[in-house]
């Protein structure tokens, strides 16, 4: 006999208990309804928080500040990572626009020159920082152009719900694992660049978020098809592994921070980072034993 699911298990308006829902206030988390949402900064908060935060009174108001969906503490300017990412980007792609030869320093490539001569530059040789400098370099108008706007969409987004310190920490282990995939299944001699790494690995974290608040996922599964089709499509001359590198570890990084239990928020969401931080450090050295 089939057994019939507990109807405990499914989420109920704490104010409404006749009412399922899929959100739940940003500052308490307790499940809303529809009529109970008051729309915050970040997301929605119940008519307590609301109350309590206006008026200084009750247990509410003596609670610490409002939180994100992450736990970070909702500021101001909930995209001020967001602009200082995008003005590096402009500023290294002008640097390189005015000094070409700069690329060379930049761009990731595992060892340079190829067989038969020593190789005397590249991350095999000690150039490590290469797989963090080529996700901020660019050389088209179209490329810098698509990973900005990009950044921009799914960027505000990400950092207004996980907080600028956990949003960073995502887009640069994105760009990392990007790099390092690239690093480890491409040709040691092709060069590669951008930010797609990252902005993939952003991708994969607004999916997470839209999935955690029940909102319609569609959208953004749609337009992350598109791209990975475009990625895949031959004669592109894209870095399918910066892509699935990123999106990767964006997914799973935005996983472990929206779901980390609260009472252990902080020890889950950046034992996560550090976990897949060792795994990119491993998989590099192996890969650089390879090639020397």
């Amino acid at each position: 006999m089939q057994q019939v699911p507990d109807a405990q298990q499914v989420p109920v308006c704490y104010r409404h208990p006749d009412r399922e829902t899929g959100v739940r206030c940003t500052r308490c988390e307790r499940p809303i309804c529809p009529e109970c949402m008051i729309s915050a900064s970040v997301g929605f908060q119940c008519p307590e928080c609301v109350r309590g935060a206006t008026d200084g009174s009750g247990p509410v108001a003596r609670a610490a500040a409002p939180r994100t969906i992450a736990g970070a503490t909702v500021v101001g300017d909930t995209r001020l990572i967001t602009k200082i990412l995008i003005a590096i980007n402009l500023a290294v792609f002008v640097a390189v626009s005015l000094r070409e030869s700069l690329l060379n320093d930049l761009v990731l490539i595992g060892a340079w020159p190829p067989a038969p001569w020593i190789a005397t530059e590249g991350v095999a040789e000690g150039d490590w920082y290469r797989l963090l400098t080529s996700t901020f370099t660019h050389q088209e108008f179209w490329h810098i152009g698509f990973n900005l706007l990009n950044l921009w969409l799914l960027g505000s987004q990400v950092e207004a719900a996980l907080g600028r310190a956990r949003y960073l920490t995502l887009y640069l282990l994105s760009g990392l694992a990007g790099s390092t995939l690239a690093y480890l299944l491409t040709d040691p001699a092709t060069a590669t660049l951008g930010a797609s790494g990252a902005v993939f690995g952003l991708f994969g974290a607004f999916a997470v978020l839209l999935r955690r608040q029940n909102y319609d996922m569609r959208p953004v599964l749609v337009l992350l098809a598109i791209n990975l089709v475009f990625t895949f499509s031959p004669g592109t001359n894209i870095s399918w592994q910066a892509h699935i590198g990123g999106l990767v570890a964006g997914t799973a990084i935005a996983y472990a921070m929206v779901h980390a239990p609260r009472e252990r928020r902080a020890l889950v969401q950046y034992g996560a980072c550090a976990l897949v931080a060792v795994v990119l450090v491993v998989a590099t050295l192996l890969r650089t034993v390879q090639l020397t």
